[in-house]
């Protein structure tokens, strides 16, 4: 499988991405997968509580927990000519709406480095949690001459908080340690190494769960 929904808790789920070593980010995994996945947990959640409130819920997302090499390095490079690049970025903007709009909290568990279109969706959760013994954060697609297309510009336009950020990011391929994402208030919460990422996940999703009890936290985005 290319990634696992995980239940733990009655106001939890947890879904871990391992596509690979890298956990690279495809069309079929983010239309097939986490759309998938998505669509799931809401059900799931609202079956629970109700369809008009949904009562308490929260989501973690994370790279394979077995290993803390990868959130997610990202997309496989496409140097197709326009005419394929496009509508190839442009795959992964319902996954990504979807997550930036969820009806729930949701945390990105940085369990390791986390590139490209794994940074755009770990932007897309409303928060960040990310290991400090191994990895970074940044974009290289400057590097290899691959647009971002218009859905991960607007994310990053609109996730990033400043200036800097959104240049030194994807017109200069800077990648940052976490200590630096969270001192420029990408990050959250730091923890020592990948687990205590995922588990300090946890504990915020279960501290932010009744935030969605009044089902307006994905409109209020």
């Amino acid at each position: 499988p290319l990634a696992t929904l995980h239940h733990p808790h009655p106001h939890l789920w947890e879904l871990e991405m391992h596509n690979g070593p890298k956990n690279i980010l495809t069309p079929f995994f983010m239309t097939v997968c986490l759309l998938k996945a998505l669509n799931i947990v809401e059900r799931d959640w609202r079956s629970q509580h109700g369809v008009a409130s949904g009562g308490p819920g929260a989501l973690v997302i994370s790279g394979k927990r077995d290993q803390e090499q990868y959130f997610s390095a990202g997309k496989s490079y496409c140097r197709a000519e326009l005419s394929k690049l496009y509508p190839y970025i442009a795959s992964f903007a319902p996954a990504l709406v979807r997550l930036l709009t969820f009806p729930m909290p949701t945390i990105a568990a940085l369990n390791g480095h986390t590139f490209g279109a794994g940074f755009a969706l770990a932007l897309c959760c409303d928060y960040r949690i990310m290991q400090t013994s191994n990895g970074w954060c940044g974009m290289g697609e400057i590097f290899a001459g691959t647009s971002l297309g218009s859905i991960f510009s607007a994310i990053l336009q609109c996730k990033l908080p400043s200036v800097l950020l959104k240049r030194s990011i994807p017109l200069e391929g800077r990648k940052f340690k976490a200590k630096e994402m969270h001192d420029l208030g990408v990050v959250d919460v730091m923890a020592e190494n990948g687990g205590a990422a995922i588990e300090a996940a946890r504990q915020l999703a279960l501290e932010r769960a009744d935030l969605a009890r009044t089902g307006v936290w994905g409109i209020n985005k």
